[in-house]
């Protein structure tokens, strides 16, 4: 099982990104998608997260700016980040609380990718 992240990049304050993470493998089902991010410096912390029913929860200083979404017939997870400030800037990482075919649970995480607002 793995999660290949992708769509960081460089852009302006004010700006958008959209990351996308898909899961693939030998996956029965997908619990829990989230977001985490983790600044030079600091400590890994969570942005967002969607249950498989599609309820959400965010971090409180990205609450109206970004919105997690996830498709389950493709094993992805999104997440749409508008109006960006300097402050958002971080490697992004995804995570998913799998079962998988031989009906082990994984808490399985992405590689990281780079999310860059310039001032």
């Amino acid at each position: 099982v793995q999660l290949q992240a992708s769509g960081g990049g460089f852009v302006q304050a004010g700006g958008s990104l959209r990351l996308s993470c898909a899961a693939s493998g030998s996956i029965s089902r997908i619990n829990d998608m989230g977001w985490y991010r983790q600044a030079p410096g600091k400590e890994r912390e969570l942005v967002a997260v969607i249950t498989r029913g599609s309820r959400t929860n965010y971090k409180a200083s990205v609450e109206g700016r970004f919105t997690i979404s996830r498709d389950n017939a493709k094993n992805t997870v999104y997440l749409q980040m508008s109006s960006l400030k300097p402050e958002d800037t971080a490697f992004y990482y995804c995570n998913a609380r799998i079962i998988t075919t031989e009906l082990s649970t994984l808490n399985a995480w992405g590689q990281g990718t780079l999310v860059t607002v310039s001032s």
